[in-house]
């Protein structure tokens, strides 16, 4: 193995990065959440490598005809067979676990429930928060592991104040996003290897180790949609429930009509079917009244969100004060912004944008990142529950 691979290896196995007790590695198990990519397999054979007593476990989280054969899905049947392959060629446990109801329930049903409801669902986030840092910890404990590793591409360091979730060394690949959700509880049981590591290198060493996931594309999208047809989706879960209505723009006027608020997304531009001269953008949907608003760019700019279900990663137990100065993010492709927090109505939280941002919808999430450059900690963050326009502040 080069010098360079070299470093990459003792980087994902410094004892500080995984954190765990001293002595024969062979006596300490960690599970190790394989979704049959590149990363995750990756994760098993350096720590099976290293001599830990490693259980890899892969979920099947769906299996629908289209998604097996699709390149770029995860926890589908091509995917769990690759898996499979590397634990038994490298020569550690791994087991599948169907997973299928709880995820159709927790992650599918409510992606189509709050689309239909007019929001920007990010469902990649709700199964790490609940089948995968839920579900499956508690499989890992009871297996008697003494962490859950995963490929995902974040740090987690402790200091003498706890564990902290910080950004990946990797700008580009950073996932920290969609692990906002992430409770304490649960950051102090997983660990995250390749977090300080890029791409390159992980695909490097998977070629090093003889690994045919070196060259598998990343997954893509959302893993359930196969063809990227949301509404599809959504109508196969929820039948008839999708209504038409009317494309209306903010002053009033309707512009034509629609099939149903499923088929757009704030921000969307093309394929809205009305043509008035001036690009007009959804500005916002109003599911109730089956309502499409349109309007120029400039009113797509939010100012400030009210969030819900915060979870909140930061020093002080009683979470982001009025007036805290925080860097957000309310995409996972943007750099954090600045922004500050105030309290509302009781333990209501608003995040006010302080250059706002476009295209920010309910449903997404708003990450809170430490307001110093180059904000580096992740300070928890909460799904956006409603927004404000720049212009009315």
């Amino acid at each position: 193995m080069s010098n360079v691979l070299e470093r990459a290896r003792a980087r994902a196995l410094d004892p500080a990065v995984l954190d765990l007790p001293p002595g024969d590695p062979a006596r300490i198990r960690i599970v190790v959440a394989m979704s049959g990519g590149v990363d995750s397999t990756v994760t098993a054979a350096l720590l099976h490598q290293a001599g830990y007593d490693v259980v890899g476990i892969t979920l099947q989280l769906y299996d629908h005809g289209a998604a097996v054969a699709r390149k770029g899905a995860c926890c589908a049947g091509d995917d769990i067979h690759d898996a499979r392959m590397a634990a038994e060629r490298l020569g550690f446990a791994h087991y599948v676990l169907d997973y299928e109801s709880r995820f159709a329930h927790s992650v599918m049903e409510e992606f189509a429930d709050s689309y239909l409801a007019g929001q920007t669902p990010v469902p990649c986030i709700r199964c790490n928060q609940t089948v995968k840092f839920a579900d499956l910890l508690r499989t890992a404990r009871e297996l008697g592991a003494q962490a859950l590793a995963t490929g995902h591409y974040v740090q987690r360091v402790r200091t003498p104040d706890g564990v902290q979730m910080r950004r990946a060394a990797d700008a580009a690949k950073d996932q920290s996003y969609f692990l906002f959700a992430t409770t304490r509880e649960q950051l102090d049981f997983l660990r995250f290897p390749l977090g300080g590591l890029g791409k390159a290198q992980v695909r490097a060493l998977a070629a090093g180790l003889g690994l045919s996931a070196a060259d598998k594309p990343d997954s893509q999208d959302i893993c359930f949609v196969p063809d990227g047809n949301y509404a599809a989706i959504v109508e196969r879960l929820r039948p008839g429930a999708v209504r038409p209505g009317e494309i209306v723009h903010i002053d009033g006027r309707v512009l034509g009509h629609h099939k149903g608020v499923i088929h757009y997304t704030v921000g969307q531009r093309r394929g809205l079917g009305i043509a008035t001269g001036a690009p007009l953008y959804v500005v916002r949907l109003d599911a109730a009244a089956a309502r499409v608003i349109v309007g120029p760019r400039e009113a797509l700019l939010t100012g400030a969100v009210d969030l819900r279900g915060i979870n909140w990663l930061g020093d002080d137990p009683a979470g982001p004060r009025t007036g805290e100065r925080l860097a957000v993010k309310v995409r996972s492709t943007r750099p954090p912004m600045a922004a500050h927090v105030e309290r509302v109505e009781g333990d209501g939280v608003r995040v006010r944008i302080e250059a706002g941002d476009l295209g920010v919808a309910p449903g997404q999430a708003c990450v809170f990142y430490d307001a110093d450059a180059p904000h580096e900690r992740v300070l928890g963050g909460g799904w956006i529950a409603a927004t404000h326009p720049m212009m009315v502040q």
